[in-house]
């Protein structure tokens, strides 16, 4: 047991941070959202846990090597300040993802000029549609021998 401190009177945040604030407990900003990847034969989909997150806190893109690139990042302040209208304050407050980076490598198979993004529900929902035979076929380059 922590002892009380005689002349504190903030105790209690103290020992709230002397507790909490220990290294054997990670802060649980220091891990990634959870990820699935889901395949049937029209398409993929890459589902992204992101609660409390908007469609403006995400950036997707595919880079220059054929890979998908999910960032997050969610712009929020870590103060002591709590609810105005209750005059509560925060002892402790890690409510939020403030950065995350998730490279994917994508198939052959995907449609790039057809990726769509959306969240709902605290899930980013991003679809990657398969190419059908007939694309794929128009996709290969034929080289013309002289």
């Amino acid at each position: 047991m922590v002892p009380v401190r005689k002349y504190d009177q903030n105790w209690l945040p103290n020992w709230f941070d002397d507790f909490f604030d220990n290294e054997w407990m990670r802060k649980a900003n220091a891990t990634a959202p959870a990820i699935n990847v889901l395949v049937d034969e029209q398409q993929y989909e890459v589902e992204v846990a992101a609660p409390g997150m908007t469609k403006d806190d995400f950036k997707i893109h595919v880079d220059a090597d054929n890979n998908l690139v999910i960032e997050m990042e969610k712009q929020q302040t870590n103060t002591a300040e709590g609810d105005e209208k209750t005059k509560a304050r925060y002892l402790r407050r890690e409510f939020s993802y403030t950065k995350f980076s998730q490279t994917l490598i994508l198939p052959e198979d995907v449609d790039k000029q057809k990726i769509g993004a959306n969240v709902e529900n605290g899930v980013l929902h991003i679809t990657l549609p398969k190419l059908t035979p007939e694309q794929k076929q128009e996709t290969l380059q034929q080289i013309e021998v002289k």
